[in-house]
């Protein structure tokens, strides 16, 4: 498992290629949850999602080592960063995209320098054909989640979480393999461990739950929730025994749920939201985190929405 070394260390290494990212509080948001709502807003971070803290603490690595080329399998968020942070240090990224991967996706990872190969429509023919690609060309392939700098790299909102506001009872973060919530997890854990840390999966996505249920990592069979960010068929190896140690609680939102929260937040707070973001809304305004006059914090993971 990852420590806070890790990440004080990632935050030391990332610091000159992300944004600290703002707390925003909705008053109209506070009022319907009973709590005091704060969002944590990573789609303002560079990339537009968190992805970017994972990539550039591993893809900075790789460059120390010698690393001239990197892949990813992707067709949005992690793919993206990967292809920017490799940019900004002189190294070649192809990512390997769906098929039928949204051309606005494709054109983004373009515009930050990545190449597109597309490969299969699901993750396991991506995944092998980006590895195979990185043998190739004697480079490295870039994990989306489960791996320890990718899991420290995230971690870092974590800390920032801590420092940006003072008194926090709970932080609400979406789960998709698991990168982002293990290192939120072990950063708040492992310094102030009365924070509750709740995790988020879409109800037919709900791969982590099932998981934590019958603890053991369980597959579930491919999923069209609108949340695509989430879209994983199981967490990670490296992920899962974090969140089994620290998660407080897993909660399930639906799809109409993420739609109402992600259009609240357009209309009321005027921030755009993808709907993998709107899954830590949606579950504080339909009740489901327990808990009454609390400081509460939303993890926003993104705001990458093809229009």
């Amino acid at each position: 498992m990852i420590i806070v070394h890790d990440i004080l260390q990632a935050r030391e290494n990332i610091a000159d290629y992300i944004h600290e990212t703002p707390i925003l509080h909705s008053s109209q948001l506070s009022e319907i949850c009973g709590n005091e709502m704060y969002c944590k807003a990573e789609h303002l971070q560079k990339t537009g999602s968190f992805k970017i803290r994972g990539a550039s603490n591993k893809v900075k690595k790789a460059a120390r080592e010698g690393t001239t080329y990197v892949t990813a399998a992707s067709s949005g968020n992690h793919g993206q960063a990967v292809a920017y942070i490799a940019r900004q240090l002189g190294i070649q990224a192809t990512i390997v995209t769906p098929v039928d991967a949204a051309e606005s996706k494709k054109n983004a990872i373009k515009a930050y320098g990545g190449k597109i190969e597309e490969c299969g429509t699901t993750s396991a023919e991506r995944l092998p054909r980006a590895k195979e690609l990185a043998d190739e060309h004697n480079g490295m392939f870039i994990p989306p989640y489960d791996d320890p700098l990718i899991m420290a790299g995230q971690g870092t909102i974590g800390l920032e979480i801590m420092e940006q506001l003072e008194d926090v009872d709970a932080v609400v973060v979406p789960i998709g393999g698991g990168g982002l919530i293990s290192g939120i997890l072990t950063a708040i854990k492992q310094t102030k461990p009365k924070v509750k840390v709740i995790g988020v999966e879409p109800e037919t996505a709900n791969d982590t739950f099932l998981s934590l249920k019958n603890k053991k990592i369980t597959a579930i069979p491919e999923t069209t929730t609108i949340a695509d960010g989430l879209r994983t068929s199981q967490p990670g190896h490296m992920t899962f025994p974090v969140l089994q140690k620290f998660l407080d609680n897993l909660v399930l939102v639906s799809d109409e749920e993420i739609k109402q929260a992600q259009k609240f937040v357009l209309e009321r707070m005027k921030q755009l939201i993808e709907p993998s973001s709107a899954v830590t809304v949606a579950a504080a305004m339909n009740g489901k985190l327990g808990m009454k006059d609390k400081n509460v914090v939303c993890v926003l993971s993104g705001g990458n929405v093809d229009v």
